[in-house]
């Protein structure tokens, strides 16, 4: 009977939300892992199964060394599948409701320093296409852009005059942004390349060789081959350079709110994870240049 509730679930979710056959097999296996519990602790129905039994199962993943962000996806499909019994009348209340999953670690933003920033950004520009990845990074740079908002450019969005672009960014949200010096040469250069590559009545910005919108993967790509070429630490890709500015912005200027509003966060709580680098930086300043916070070298 638990298996059968399962499949219809699983089959509702084909058919009525039409999710991916990924997503359908993610489901499946955090699905199996409840059933799998509930049998070992004798619950013969899932109207048995309490939110102290959901509790003790996360804490059973927890033990298992499963990561915080792992058993919050599992979580998630629980809670969704419990939605869907009591939508059918099967349940009166969803017992994953009031539990929380342990939370996952923050994981830190990979940056460029100033150094390796002025190293990737000294593009030779021979051809249109290297004048169109000079611009892109440089753009992205200097004005924090997501990867879907540069590629998302057409030629209206740019006011050179005013030193400005704007951009649709998540929730199709749009905000006015500054674009620096470099960038705007950049641009300048690009303009008078970019009627090489781009069809005739196209209006996005960065064009690919075909003349029609450069794609996303193209964008990763040009940048990582960039970052070989150009001898840069790690790998480059438009994120990269988006928390770089980030980054660096904060450590300049220490204003959270305005580096908020350049990036587009709705919450400030997103943000402030550029406090953690900026931190961090100030803790390597301090441990190398205070005479009593300096590490005894090793004999």
């Amino acid at each position: 009977m638990k298996e059968t509730l399962v499949e219809q679930f699983l089959h509702y979710l084909a058919t009525e939300r039409q999710l991916s056959a990924n997503t359908l097999d993610n489901y499946s296996r955090d699905l199996e892992k409840i059933l799998t519990f509930s049998e070992e602790h004798s619950l013969s129905s899932w109207q048995a199964i309490e939110t102290k039994h959901v509790r003790q199962f996360v804490a059973q993943l927890h033990r298992k060394g499963l990561s915080g962000s792992s058993i919050q996806r599992t979580l998630s499909a629980i809670r969704s599948f419990f939605r869907y019994l009591c939508r059918e009348q099967i349940l009166e209340n969803n017992p994953a409701d009031a539990v929380q999953a342990p939370k996952a670690p923050r994981k830190l933003p990979d940056t460029l320093d100033a150094d390796q920033i002025g190293q990737l950004l000294e593009v030779p520009v021979t051809d249109a296409v290297s004048a169109r990845d000079a611009a892109m990074m440089e753009l992205v740079y200097s004005s924090g852009l997501r990867i879907s908002e540069l590629i998302g450019l057409d030629l209206h969005d740019l006011d050179l005059a005013d030193h400005s672009l704007r951009v649709t960014g998540k929730g199709n949200k749009t905000r006015l942004l500054p674009i620096g010096r470099k960038a705007l040469a950049a641009i300048d250069i690009w303009l008078e390349y970019r009627h090489a590559l781009a069809s005739f009545d196209e209006q996005a910005l960065f064009v690919s060789k075909r003349g029609t919108r450069v794609s996303v993967r193209n964008a990763q790509q040009r940048m990582d081959h960039w970052g070989k070429t150009l001898g840069v630490q790690g790998k480059v890709h438009p994120h990269r350079l988006r928390h770089s500015f980030a980054s660096h912005m904060l450590e300049s200027s220490g204003d959270l709110r305005a580096v908020q509003e350049l990036l587009g966060h709705e919450d400030i709580s997103t943000t402030q994870i550029y406090t953690h680098l900026d931190f961090q930086h100030l803790m390597q300043v301090y441990e190398g240049a205070h005479p009593r916070a300096r590490r005894k070298s090793k004999k």
